[in-house]
């Protein structure tokens, strides 16, 4: 699991996330891995920030996917974009990487099993197992310390200055209270595009 965070405040949008990884009873920290939970995609419209949380088995079958499609169909600049995107995905994900989709016997759509951030001058967009996309004003968080991330992040919004600021504590506030997140914290920053 993970504390993985996106703000967009002050004219960026910031994504960082925490950067341990654990499986069964073993934690594996930053000093034995060096494990990066987000990624850049080359998307249309400019570059997205990507990070999941769940399986680590996630990280490299997500990121090999979306730069294997053409960039041409590697739209994520809008919720319909994020979706259509991902519902190209997803055979992908099944075929080629051999994603299990079933969840429960009465699921009203093939699963995708992930919860997904993405991040990019448009803002900063949530995909969900059935491909539920959501658009997050201000920020938002995934992955077992998100309950924390998200407290820290509102009760510094109003007087923090910058996105970095307020991602960074709310993964800080993971790290401290979800065992499955650990130092260091690591971030990347998009300008986010002017508003019209």
């Amino acid at each position: 699991m993970t504390t993985l965070v996106a703000v967009k405040k002050a004219g960026q949008v910031v994504m960082a996330a925490d950067s341990l990884v654990t499986f069964g009873d073993t934690r594996l920290s930053h000093r034995f891995e060096a494990n990066e939970k987000i990624f850049t995609v080359p998307a249309v419209g400019g570059p997205t920030l990507v990070g999941t949380a769940g399986t680590v088995a996630h990280f490299p079958a997500l990121r090999k996917a979306l730069h294997a499609l053409p960039k041409a169909e590697l739209k994520l600049h809008s919720k319909d974009e994020v979706y259509d995107t991902f519902l190209k995905l997803h055979p992908v994900l099944k075929e080629t990487f051999f994603l299990q989709t079933k969840e429960e016997d009465n699921d009203p759509y093939e699963s995708m099993q992930f919860s997904v951030l993405l991040a990019n001058s448009a803002g900063i967009f949530g995909l969900y197992s059935y491909r539920e996309v959501f658009e997050f004003r201000e920020f938002w968080g995934v992955g077992s310390g998100r309950s924390f991330a998200l407290g820290a992040m509102q009760a510094l919004w109003p007087r923090a200055k910058t996105a970095k600021e307020v991602a960074e504590a709310g993964v800080a506030a993971g790290i401290e209270f979800d065992k499955n997140s650990g130092l260091p914290v690591l971030s990347h920053t998009i300008r986010l595009k002017a508003s019209k």
